[in-house]
């Protein structure tokens, strides 16, 4: 009802007598205080719609009260609301990226990696000791975060409320207390039980069932080098899956703990690592009190572009962290590097705009059924090979993740749990891994001077010969030496597949059934 018609006369009935006219008051005597009511109490009056002055719930006009005296109208009390807090962060510097490699080249999402020179920048951790290339992560600010203030909003909400109500919007109860002084108002809503009960499904749903299961690793070595990652719960017997690069520098007599989201640590012991693939398996040590349920794998063959994607992990050190985005693409070869000189990984990657950064490595990315579909594992970083614009510097995410195909890293898990090594299929003929955009070409000599095709392997029988040029496998398109391994390692050894390759600018094809290496020499 609005305060505006307040002191308004009211009309007379047509046919009546007008009243006298209110003779002006003496401004001798003061006017009586305004009336202002307990608060919380209400005034007595019956309940029933309001309507106009004057004038009933039927409609029928009520005996006219005398006009009161006029009193200036009471000004709104102002409202204020404070802002939520606005926290900052910190990024890390990164190293200059390897050159070599051809393809998409990535910096790893955590641990210490680095890239070749014209690709996606992988996610580092949180390194510490001298030897660490990537710096350290800047602690977190001492000082108690700023607030945002938004002056006016209350206002402008109580009115909405108000329009609602009258509209009959089911808005909810709400309630005003009005302190001694009458000069502050503050408004308090009750939830909307829909949307705190968080609809299975939701995001919040998904984390909330996910992070009990989300672990932040912590890998140290003997000599100090070390950094910060992310694992999940793989199986029931302590088992925990993650990235190679993350666990890598605590491999040999190093020291590994895996830290629970309830603040439980636990230390724990490498069973086995893939270089090539970049997925390692560890156990907790002692998990007698761990409460170990294992995150539901989904199945990545599945994925389509588009698809609805969560992303849980340690980014610079802050455990929990979740964020969201989708499928960007599928099958992306990406190359990375450790930085130490150790062979490359390679990945026929799942894209995702995910926000994921250093430290996220090894974490797990999601569907929208709450099902692993990728290990975290790089980011492409902005600039030509270097950190932001150019600097050799690592930067943040930009909305270019990549993250191992969990149907692939479940495998080379299995193989890792079973024997502790890792097995490759192979063609056992060396390709140049510079030359990029042609396709891959069989380099004219091998390791150390040997054959490039090595005689009597897959694809020595299958007819290929030193300066073939390989341009696809089955009917994936094949642009670089990167692409090509990353897309044959999506296979198994004893796979059949079919290679297209051009020799003097006659295209053939030939069907190869893979070889296989075991361990990462």
């Amino acid at each position: 009802m609005s305060t505006e018609n307040e002191g308004a006369a009211v009309p007379p009935e047509a046919g009546s007598r007008p009243a006298p006219p209110t003779p002006h008051p003496d401004p001798a005597v003061p006017p009586a205080p305004e009336f202002k009511p307990a608060v919380g109490a209400a005034p007595d009056a019956p309940s029933g719609p309001i309507g106009p002055p004057g004038e009933s719930a039927a409609g029928s006009r009520l005996p006219e009260p005398a006009p009161p005296a006029p009193t200036p109208p009471a000004s709104p009390p102002a409202v204020a609301a404070d802002g939520a807090p606005v926290a900052s962060g910190a990024g890390r510097p990164l190293p200059d990226p390897a050159a070599g490699s051809g393809g998409t080249a990535a910096w790893w999402a955590e641990g210490g990696g680095q890239a070749a020179q014209d690709g996606p920048q992988a996610l580092h951790g949180s390194p510490g000791g001298p030897a660490d290339p990537w710096g350290t992560v800047p602690a977190p600010p001492s000082q108690p975060p700023a607030r945002k203030r938004s002056g006016g909003l209350v206002a402008a909400l109580l009115a909405a409320v108000l329009v609602a109500g009258g509209i009959g919007g089911g808005i909810g109860y709400w309630a005003a207390d009005q302190s001694d002084s009458g000069d502050s108002t503050t408004i308090s809503a009750l939830g909307n039980p829909k949307s705190e009960s968080r609809t299975p499904g939701s995001v919040s749903d998904i984390a909330g069932k996910t992070l009990p299961s989300v672990v932040t690793i912590e890998a140290q070595g003997s000599n100090g080098e070390g950094g910060t990652g992310t694992g999940f719960v793989y199986d029931t017997q302590g088992h925990i899956l993650t990235n190679n690069h993350v666990v890598a520098s605590a491999a040999d007599n190093g020291k590994l703990t895996a830290t629970f989201s309830n603040g439980k640590r636990y230390t724990a012991e490498v069973v086995g690592r893939a270089q090539g693939y970049d997925v390692a398996v560890v156990k907790l040590k002692n998990a007698s009190g761990a409460k170990l349920t294992p995150l539901p794998l989904g199945n990545s063959d599945k994925v389509q572009v588009g698809d609805a994607t969560v992303a849980i992990g340690a980014p610079f050190g802050l455990s929990g962290t979740v964020t969201t985005g989708i499928v960007s693409a599928k099958n992306r070869p990406v190359a990375s590097s450790d930085g130490g000189g150790g062979n490359a990984s390679y990945m026929s990657a799942l894209q995702t705009d995910a926000s994921i950064n250093p430290g996220n490595s090894g974490g797990p990315l999601l569907n929208g059924d709450g099902g692993v579909i990728g290990i975290n594992s790089a980011i492409q970083s902005a600039g030509n090979g270097g950190g932001l614009g150019g600097e050799t510097q690592q930067s943040g995410s930009i909305g270019l993740g990549f993250a191992i195909p969990i149907n692939q890293a479940k495998h080379v898990a299995q193989q890792l749990i079973k024997t502790g090594e890792p097995v490759y299929p192979v063609i056992e003929a060396t390709v140049n891994m510079k030359d990029t955009g042609d396709g891959a070409t069989i380099a004219g000599n091998g390791t150390g001077g040997s054959q490039a095709v090595v005689p009597g392997g897959p694809a020595d029988k299958a007819g290929l010969k030193a300066g073939d040029v390989i341009v696809k496998l089955n009917d994936t398109v094949i642009d670089s030496g990167p692409t090509l391994i990353s897309e044959i390692w999506t296979h198994k050894p004893g796979d059949k597949v079919t290679i297209t390759y051009k020799r003097d600018g006659k295209q053939s094809t030939t069907e190869v059934t893979l070889g296989q290496r075991k361990g990462d020499s």
